[in-house]
């Protein structure tokens, strides 16, 4: 089974320093490495942004999508074959932006896939506009009297829409995030991990310091994850030096979308060895 070198591929990240993707990329080879995974049977997929390289640094199979297209790919994946772990990694904006409607009928689906959001409220890799999770005000090079929109709330999002495992990590709280991407991918259905991170270059105002002064862990207060109403009311909250990271929101036995589709049916597997497309190709002449 791989261990986190042979997870590691020969190219280079050329993140800002500080970024909180250099942290995150760790969290998930880690957690890869203690799942004893086979890295064919790993699918990382991922969009376009800062971070959307994550697929090249890490030695699995993978997949660089369009900008808010991953997981569509990773779900034709998965329904393809039903046996590999499908991993999606890609930004705020990418997510919850552009991505939006694809997030949520995936999560209404309950879809078996892990998504992985590098959440720094801003757009990184477009020189700082501000992103779907970006605070109320904040100002930045498209909005220098501030943004006027509320944020969207991908946690309470994913409770009310269908997610099965719903989490908030933080890239600087590392052993705590590598166990919510590991339980994460062990759920079966679909997983949600909205991950803070800092955005050295264009976000100041969420940085180390405001992380470290403003988030708690919600295991720290004894929180439920099976109590989506009480789960919801913790995603919610958002308030000076009382912003939750952790698991929010656990829901076992429920039948995931791939399951019901295929039935454990690994279409990859077929023989068509034996498929005559002589017709199909001649009528496309």
């Amino acid at each position: 089974m791989p261990t986190v070198a042979e997870l590691t591929t020969r190219e280079l990240p050329n993140w800002c320093p500080a970024c909180g993707d250099f942290n995150l990329l760790f969290a998930i080879k880690n957690a890869l490495a203690e799942l004893n995974l086979p890295r064919e049977q790993v699918l990382l997929v991922s969009g376009i942004g800062c971070g959307s390289k994550t697929p090249h640094f890490v030695s699995t199979y993978g997949f660089e999508g369009l900008h808010g297209r991953g997981i569509p790919v990773a779900t034709g994946a998965k329904l393809a074959n039903p046996e590999l772990t499908v991993i999606t990694v890609s930004g705020d904006g990418d997510t919850y932006g552009i991505g939006a409607n694809h997030l949520l009928h995936t999560m209404r689906r309950n879809m078996d896939i892990t998504v992985i959001v590098q959440d720094n409220a801003v757009y990184g890799l477009t020189k700082g506009q501000y992103s779907p999770t970006t605070r109320k005000g904040f100002k930045s090079p498209s909005s220098p009297h501030g943004a006027l929109e509320e944020p969207l709330n991908p946690l309470a999002l994913g409770i009310i829409t269908g997610a099965t495992y719903v989490a908030r990590g933080y890239a600087y709280e590392i052993q705590h995030l590598i166990k919510l991407i590991r339980d994460g991918i062990t759920h079966k259905g679909f997983s949600l991990i909205d991950v803070f991170q800092p955005c050295s270059t264009y976000n100041k105002v969420n940085d180390i310091a405001w992380y470290k002064k403003n988030t708690y862990k919600l295991e720290a207060e004894g929180h439920d994850p099976s109590n989506k109403a009480k789960a919801l009311e913790k995603a919610m909250e958002w308030d000076e030096g009382r912003v939750p990271i952790g698991l929010f929101y656990k829901e076992d036995g429920k039948l995931s979308y791939d399951q019901e589709a295929t039935h454990g049916h690994a279409v990859v597997k077929d023989d068509i060895s034996n498929v005559d497309i002589s017709k199909m190709l001649a009528k496309a002449k």
